[in-house]
């Protein structure tokens, strides 16, 4: 026999077979997203109905031109990076 047909008859015996501690962790995971994802939307309708000023702070950047504008949130997102990093230095002490 030739080498190919070896290499088929071998690749052809073997099985695969399913991690299910990997699946399971990938289930979590993707479980987990979807809650984080939901959440953040339930606080964006909060903020909406707040009116809270996100999004037209100082700092905030817009650009009007004659057919296209263009947002830049960069005072937001010095905010929010601010309370992200808070929450999560918070957490991380109550971890320990």
């Amino acid at each position: 026999m030739d080498k190919i047909t070896v290499w088929i008859q071998s690749y052809a015996s073997t099985e695969f077979h399913y991690n299910t501690y990997i699946v399971s962790e990938l289930g979590k995971l993707l479980l987990l997203m979807g809650a984080l994802i939901a959440l953040v939307g339930v606080a964006l309708i909060v903020a909406g109905r707040f009116h809270l000023p996100l999004g037209r702070l100082p700092g905030d950047l817009t650009w009007r031109g004659k057919n296209t504008v263009v947002y830049f949130p960069l005072g937001t997102s010095i905010l929010l990076s601010i309370l992200l990093s808070l929450i999560l230095f918070v957490i991380s002490r109550f971890r320990k």
